[in-house]
């Protein structure tokens, strides 16, 4: 953890440079989504991190592949239940966003 009243303190500059701008984003949105005190957890910048590197490494590779992808109608029973799973989602979040 970071935190003044611990002692352990990095400058935003240090820390970009320790963690990269998406590695403090994400550390930063968990920071301090409570009532309690925000506390800057590095662990939580290196998990971000490598969720980052995997994310990408898994985006690359569907590129490379994508000629080995299906194509076609959306018709199996995973499609529909996928679909069915997103459309859901898309009404919770618009009665959430209502309220």
């Amino acid at each position: 953890q970071m935190s003044k009243s611990t002692g352990n303190f990095l400058t935003l500059t240090q820390a970009v440079d320790k963690f990269s701008a998406d590695g403090m984003r994400l550390a930063l949105a968990d920071a301090g989504d409570t009532v309690e005190d925000a506390n800057f957890v590095e662990a939580m910048a290196d998990a971000g991190i490598l969720r980052l590197y995997t994310w990408v490494e898994w985006v690359k590779e569907m590129i490379a592949n994508r000629d080995s992808l299906r194509s076609g109608p959306a018709s199996t029973f995973n499609d529909r239940v996928f679909a069915s799973e997103i459309n859901a989602g898309i009404m919770k979040t618009d009665e959430n966003y209502e309220k």
